[in-house]
């Protein structure tokens, strides 16, 4: 995979220096994340494809925000394969998964 790391550029452009709004952000974050990890593992054991497609077009979002252009581009691969019966991209998007879950336990 890429060796791109999260961060928190996008939030603190969009924040406009308003610290309140960051911290707003980053708890989303942390508490949704988690989650929709969850939800994205069960769909897997039970090969939902439309499911698994569903939840990783919502946690593309996230990857977006933490700066992780490398990694969208692949999870929008992957939805697009899932969405043709195809999991070809599970172990990059778990690699994905597990650096932002990495990056947002120590944020």
């Amino acid at each position: 995979m890429n060796s791109e790391k999260p961060n928190l550029n996008y939030i603190k452009e969009l924040s406009g220096g308003d610290q309140e709004f960051e911290e707003k952000m980053l708890s989303i974050l942390k508490n949704e994340l988690p989650v929709e990890i969850k939800t994205y593992e069960n769909h897997v054991e039970n090969q939902d494809f439309k499911q698994i497609a569903e939840i990783v077009h919502k946690i593309k979002h996230k990857i977006s925000i933490l700066g992780l252009e490398k990694s969208y581009e692949s999870a929008v691969t992957y939805e697009k394969e899932l969405l043709n019966g195809v999991i070809k991209g599970h172990a990059d998007f778990l690699e994905i998964l597990t650096k932002m879950s990495s990056f947002l336990d120590n944020a």
